[in-house]
């Protein structure tokens, strides 16, 4: 787990950020109708849009925080949480489900201490389902990153997870 120490050095990474996002919030100054196109700069630059983002965005482009926030929420490749370095997504489809996946996603909830949808503090990883990935000969299968692991079984999942420390 993250110490304080680490999570401080997570935001003062962040902030070492905003004066770049000030020139990309400028380059669209006073145009909503660039706003997708921004928060894709933004996101891009932090990794997702904390509340702070949102409100210079909002202010930059003369519109409303509650309008920047909505464009957030209704898009799903949007996120307002940190996203870890590496993505770790879990299929749930029925020959995955079937053969032990739900128990996959069970030990590795518990190995890295989050919830489906959060971030490690140490933002190395992030832990999403996925209903299909196209493995399905392999089940239960998951992705990190791009790479494609199949027949996981709980037991092995740490081995697994090890490689991307």
């Amino acid at each position: 787990m993250a110490t304080d120490n680490n999570q401080s050095s997570a935001e003062m990474q962040e902030a070492k950020l905003y004066p770049r996002l000030d020139e990309i919030i400028a380059e669209h100054s006073g145009r909503p109708e660039d706003l997708i196109m921004v928060l894709h700069k933004a996101q891009g630059l932090f990794g997702y849009l904390p509340r702070k983002v949102q409100e210079k965005v909002a202010e930059g482009l003369n519109i409303s925080l509650s309008e920047v926030y909505g464009v957030i929420t209704f898009y799903n490749f949007f996120s307002t949480v940190p996203q870890g370095r590496h993505s770790v997504k879990i299929c749930l489809g029925t020959a995955c489900y079937v053969r032990g996946s739900q128990q996959v996603l069970d030990k590795a909830q518990k190995d890295l201490g989050i919830k489906v949808g959060g971030t490690t503090e140490d933002r190395r990883y992030s832990l999403d389902v996925v209903r299909c990935i196209g493995a399905c000969g392999l089940a239960p299968a998951m992705l990190i990153d791009d790479d494609v692991y199949g027949r996981v079984k709980s037991t092995n999942l740490a081995n697994i997870l090890e490689k991307y420390e």
